[in-house]
Parts: C-alpha cells; sequence; structure tokens
C-alpha cells in the first residue's frame, strides 16, 4: 500500500499544501513548530478518520477557517483509490472516489497506517483505557467486522448501564428485556474477547525477536488481560457461563451503577519474562517495546492483509543511540513506504538520507524538496 498523493486545505498550520510521496523512504525535515509533525497527523486522519494527538476535531481547522479538507490518492497494487475528509463544526464527512461514506466502518481498514510518536509512551504507562483504544482500533483497520462488533457491543452496554442505574434506583423494569440485552452483550463480548487473544497471539509470534534484534534482551512479550473468562475453543460453554456469572455479579453492578466486567474493562501488558515494563522497565525499554509492537503489527498486515501498511515515525531516530538507530533501519525496507519526521537530518544514517525523498517544512510551507530515483 502506498500513499501517491495528499492534499491539504485549512488544516492544522496549512492553509494549502499539495505534495506526492516516494514509495520507499521519505524525509520530512524542519525547525519545530513548523508543521512537519501536521503533515503526519492528517495522513493518519486521511486514513483512520480520526487524530492521534486531539479528540476535537475542530481542532484540526486552521484558525479563522470553517472547515478543514484532506484528499488522498492510495495505491493498492494496480489500483488507485482516492480518499476524502472533510471536517466542519465537529463533523466529519467521508469520501471514496467521490462517494459519500455513511459508516466509519466502510471506510477505516481501506488505507492501514500504523504510527510510532513521542506521546506513544503513554501508551504503555498510561491508563487500561489508553491501551484498549489503541488495540481496538489496531483490530479494526485488520478485521473491519471488529469496528461494527465494537460499536455494538458499546450500545448494549450503555442501555444495560441505563436499566443498571434504573434497578439501583428502585425504578421499576422490564426484568426479562433486561435479560435479553445482557445475553445480546455476551454474544458481542465472547466474539471480542476471542478476537483480541487471537491478535495478540499474532503480535507474539513476532514482537520477543524484534526486541531482542533491538534491545538483545530476551523474553519479552505482551499479555492480554480480560475480564472475563470465557472457553476460546467453546462458545456455547462460555456463553452458559457468562450468564450465570452476570447475574452472580448483578448486585455488584447495582452498587458501582454500572456494567463492572467485559472487554470494556480489559486490559493489556508488556512484560519481559514476567516483569511488567511499566513498573518495572527503563524508558528505553518502554519506548522500544511500543515500537516493537508497530513493527510487528507491520509483519501481521503483510501476512493476513497481503499487504504492507503505511509507516509514520515521528522523531524518533533523535532519541535512539546508533546501534538501536542501525537495528531498527532493518525493518525499514523498500518495500514498506515510510515516512519520517526529524528537526535534523543529521539525527539520520547517510545512507538512509541517500535513499529517501526529502521535504523541507517551514511555517506550514513546502519550500524543498529533494527526489530520488528508484534505482538509488
Amino acid at each position: 500500500m502506498i500513499l501517491k498523493k495528499i492534499e491539504l486545505r485549512n488544516f492544522r498550520n496549512y492553509e494549502y499544501l499539495s505534495t506526492r510521496f516516494y514509495k520507499g523512504i521519505n524525509i520530512i525535515y524542519g525547525d519545530n513548530a513548523q508543521g512537519k509533525t501536521n503533515l503526519l497527523e492528517s495522513i493518519y486522519v486521511l486514513g483512520i478518520t480520526k487524530s492521534h494527538r486531539s479528540f476535537i476535531d475542530n481542532s484540526l481547522i486552521k484558525n479563522d477557517s470553517d472547515k478543514a479538507f484532506i484528499n488522498g490518492v492510495i495505491n493498492k497494487g494496480s489500483l488507485d483509490i482516492n480518499l476524502e475528509v472533510t471536517i466542519e463544526n465537529n463533523k466529519k464527512s467521508l469520501k471514496i472516489d467521490n462517494s459519500v461514506i455513511r459508516k466509519v466502518s466502510d471506510y477505516i481498514s481501506n488505507m492501514n497506517i500504523i504510527i510510532f510518536y513521542p506521546d506513544d509512551l503513554e501508551l504503555l504507562k498510561g491508563s487500561p483505557l489508553n491501551r484498549r483504544k489503541y488495540f481496538n482500533l489496531e483490530l479494526s483497520q485488520l478485521y473491519s467486522n471488529y469496528f461494527i462488533i465494537l460499536n455494538d457491543y458499546n450500545k448494549l452496554l450503555k442501555m444495560r448501564n441505563e436499566y443498571i442505574k434504573k434497578l439501583a434506583n428502585n425504578i421499576q423494569v422490564d426484568m426479562s428485556y433486561f435479560e435479553i440485552l445482557t445475553s445480546y452483550l455476551i454474544d458481542k463480548a465472547i466474539i471480542l474477547t476471542k478476537m483480541r487473544y487471537k491478535y495478540i497471539e499474532k503480535i507474539n509470534a513476532y514482537c520477543e525477536n524484534i526486541f531482542k534484534d533491538i534491545m538483545n534482551v530476551d523474553n519479552f512479550n505482551i499479555k492480554y488481560i480480560p475480564s472475563l473468562d470465557i472457553d476460546i475453543k467453546d462458545d456455547e460453554k462460555s456463553r452458559n457461563m457468562l450468564i450465570n456469572f452476570y447475574k452472580n455479579k448483578l448486585n455488584y453492578d447495582l452498587k458501582m451503577f454500572s456494567t463492572s466486567f467485559g472487554p470494556h474493562k480489559d486490559d493489556f501488558e508488556f512484560l519481559i519474562g514476567e516483569n511488567n515494563l511499566k513498573s518495572y522497565g527503563s524508558q528505553g525499554q518502554q519506548r522500544l517495546a511500543v515500537l516493537c509492537l508497530k513493527l510487528s503489527e507491520i509483519e501481521i498486515f503483510k501476512k493476513y492483509k497481503e499487504s504492507t501498511p503505511i509507516l509514520l515515525l515521528d522523531d524518533v531516530f533523535s532519541e535512539l543511540s546508533d546501534d538501536k538507530k542501525n537495528n531498527l533501519l532493518k525493518y525499514i525496507s523498500k518495500d514498506i513506504q515510510t515516512i519520517i519526521t526529524t528537526t535534523e537530518l543529521s539525527n539520520l544514517d547517510n545512507k538512509l538520507i541517500k535513499k529517501s525523498k526529502l521535504f523541507k517544512i517551514e511555517s506550514g510551507k513546502l519550500i524543498k524538496v529533494k527526489e530520488v530515483k528508484d534505482n538509488e
């Protein structure tokens, strides 16, 4: 998968920008606060429909403008696809090949993106909510039906929680319907839990070796901590177990005024052996653990979608030692389109620079481009 071209209007500090990207490595450089990260963010929004930096869509619109516009052309094999995102009044409109797309689930899996940026450390150090959001997004990119099932689960969860609040306040409700809601919730919970188990199993098939290669440390793995205990090989057994479980936990839910157990309470741990890196790892180990997770995801996309995602690296190299830079570069091959930001080209290896297309950004404007030939 390749992003061939992007066009921005009134996005962040860009009034207008239009440029083409190289199929290999692209380097965006310039001083801080010039728009390098904003350009990377626009690519992310084009593929994912939301920012990795802001929850407020209107913050993406340039000051004194009414709406922001992102248009891009991606290539999959012999097929070019035109994607478009418009943001206006905290609402987004989506188009594929000029056709309006009503459901995010029909849009989101068209352009696969993996991004690494400085605040990614919060994925490991932050709350379980951060980790659930991240893995939900990655699973949605890999499996379009995951996004649909997750949305269904969240709608059922909201309805069940409303009933629980009424019960807790001694308001009469239809208990038969409450049991039906719980039953539907359980069905979705089983599917989500199984998909998360399988995804982490796929991640662990790659991440240990990648971490060892870069850090020279053994036994790195990611552990899925589900809120519900299920039998991943027997849905009917799991269903019966969870029906009894939710019945037994109803009084507890009434005290908490919400559903206390389910995929919305799951967590994930980054481990070396049995030690949780959140508590025992150095910041360098933590940063590289997140990066290794994302490099593992490249391999998963290649194997299960038969396509390489677009890799975005926001100022990653400045904090790595030379040996770790070199180890990381082995995973950035020509068959993966990679877009890198840096303040100084001196942070990067000369061999990498020579085979890359260079973009210099100043004050939201593209002022210099160095092309690269395919045989370089």
